[in-house]
């Protein structure tokens, strides 16, 4: 079963984590320094905060899968529909390390597509020295790697650093 997820990037994350556990009535799954996560039933979403140096804002939207078969699932209809995406095999962020696909939408929001595999003791790269989110690609990232893509150029993974 898929899980609708939404990240914020927040400001004062104590304010945020208060604000966010009365309005879902449930205190944070995952509570970190700078990084908290709700895994919630009702509705059924993945919501999390990050203070990490950037703007308070929605961060990015994503679907998470809880198979490998549901993320292949999810990358064929990027790939039918000739979307832009940008894969990520094995990538640390948000303290798990996960598979990914990200797309971008017409507005230029960043979508992400993932299964999450273990739990990580890092959020990820360091990224609030470049401001530069942790997973998720830039679309214009994410639609440069598509085009490489189409004339040949391989994928951007983890290893990538334009995409992590």
């Amino acid at each position: 079963m898929k899980r609708f997820h939404v990240h914020v990037a927040v400001d004062d994350l104590e304010a945020g984590v208060r604000f966010y556990s009365a309005l879902f009535a449930h205190q944070p799954s995952v509570l970190k320094d700078d990084y908290a996560k709700w895994s919630l039933e009702d509705p059924r979403v993945n919501f999390a905060i990050s203070q990490r140096g950037r703007a308070p804002r929605l961060d990015h939207l994503g679907i998470q899968v809880e198979s490998d078969a549901e993320l292949q699932e999810m990358r064929d209809r990027l790939a039918q529909a000739q979307l832009p995406s940008v894969e990520q095999a094995g990538a640390v962020c948000c303290y798990a390390r996960s598979d990914k696909h990200w797309t971008v939408d017409p507005a230029g929001v960043p979508w992400e597509s993932f299964h999450s595999l273990e739990d990580a003791a890092v959020y990820g790269p360091d990224t609030r020295v470049a401001g530069a989110a942790c997973c998720a690609p830039t679309a214009a990232d994410i639609r440069e790697s598509s085009a490489s893509r189409a004339g040949g150029a391989g994928s951007c993974g983890s290893a990538d650093t334009r995409c992590c």
